[in-house]
């Protein structure tokens, strides 16, 4: 079986995002020269910026603190998704009724809701915990449901033939079944827990990358608020990409697994 790791970039596709990013860069310092510093800060003066933020001392407690809450997050709105899905898939009279409502609440913008959660929970890290895992658990629950409800039903008549219980079914044949889908569910999950967790912290918190970006913003601080967003793109994009590699080799491995048996 082959290692499922994200393959190496090719240079047609190095040469894409270095084309890429000229292109943008070339546009940033065009639209720095018409609106002026104050409004836009220029591509030198960000990344001047941003190297300043990563080599300052009062940077990393505040990174150390979204980093903190949003790893708690992803870990509720994994296992709570995870294990909601795979509820739902299983049992289909269940599914059918809650899927609708799942639906409904998942197309409930979310900010609407942080005042209950601020009333829950108060000015604390659990505070941006369940706002970041309110963002990521719903689709870890819509993908996890759908990658049950179309395993092949051979699989669950095998488990019946077999007498297996629901939890041996679940754990080993749907769950198997159903990862292409789960893990589509992770990274969406994924980076929509970033930003429910940077949210959080956007309006009620006095920590945090969120924290330091509403308050740049307060001071009209156009350099630290772009190298900010810019850390904050980097990282983000850096793991979505891998995720997303990861994603689609472990689909065509999938795809590929019935050939081999």
């Amino acid at each position: 079986m082959r290692a499922l790791v994200p393959p190496a970039i090719s240079g047609r596709q190095a040469a894409d995002v270095v084309l890429f990013v000229a292109a943008l860069a070339a546009l940033w310092q065009g639209a720095h020269e018409l609106v002026g510093k104050e409004g836009l800060a220029s591509p030198l003066a960000t990344f001047a910026r941003a190297g300043a933020l990563l080599g300052s001392a009062s940077f990393w407690p505040h990174a150390g603190a979204t980093g903190l809450a949003f790893v708690y997050a992803l870990a509720v709105a994994l296992a709570g998704g995870l294990a909601i899905g795979l509820a739902l898939g299983y049992f289909r009279l269940a599914g059918e009724v809650f899927e609708p409502v799942v639906g409904a609440v998942y197309s409930i913008p979310k900010i609407t809701l942080y005042p209950i959660i601020l009333l829950l929970f108060g000015l604390t890290l659990s505070a941006k915990v369940a706002f970041g895992a309110l963002h990521g658990i719903f689709p870890m629950i819509i993908f996890t449901m759908g990658g049950v409800k179309n395993a092949k039903p051979v699989l669950l008549k095998a488990a019946r033939a077999m007498r297996l219980s629901p939890a041996a079914s679940i754990r080993h044949i749907l769950i198997p079944a159903a990862l292409p889908e789960i893990f589509t569910g992770f990274r969406i999950g994924f980076s929509l827990t970033l930003l429910g967790t940077l949210i959080g912290e956007l309006f009620a918190s006095d920590r945090g990358l969120g924290f330091l970006l509403i308050r740049s913003i307060e001071h009209n601080d156009a350099e630290t608020i772009l190298a900010l967003t810019v850390l904050l793109f980097a990282a983000s994009a850096t793991v979505g990409w891998a995720l997303l590699r990861l994603d689609r080799r472990l689909r065509r491995h999938a795809e590929a697994e019935p050939a081999s048996l």
